[in-house]
């Protein structure tokens, strides 16, 4: 399979509640809503970015083949690049948004993990500035 570079990129996060998810993305990081059918799923873009919200009535939270059901949560992320993460941080903390960590800085940038409505996490990344 030969990627298009200006493909739209799909992730799925399986959600607890989508009415809930499409409020926190929308509200919060700046997605707009594609399709909206809780409580089942929804999608949701920024860029080039296509978050897929699944809720437990949808196909992907059915109950695999042992009866192992799909929940939210774990340790993958989206990773979303930010120019200034202080002003993010502070922004996103007056709306109550909850925070898995403070701010990590390495040697290519610093970030920060938040936690939306179903436990899944947003990583924001800021660069570091080039020397």
């Amino acid at each position: 399979m030969t990627p298009m570079t200006d493909e739209t990129v799909s992730v799925r996060y399986l959600v607890d509640d989508v009415s809930a998810a499409l409020d926190f993305y929308t509200t919060h990081l700046g997605f707009a809503v594609g399709m909206s059918a809780p409580p089942a799923f929804a999608d949701v873009t920024r860029g080039r970015l296509r978050l897929l919200l699944s809720g437990p009535q949808s196909s992907a939270g059915r109950a695999m083949a042992d009866g192992e059901r799909p929940g939210p949560g774990g340790w993958n992320r989206i990773h979303l690049i930010t120019d200034d993460l202080d002003a993010e941080v502070a922004r996103l903390r007056a709306e109550g948004v909850p925070f898995r960590n403070d701010v990590v800085t390495g040697p290519g940038g610093s970030q920060i993990l938040l936690v939306d409505p179903s436990g899944n996490l947003v990583e924001l990344f800021q660069p570091a500035a080039p020397a």
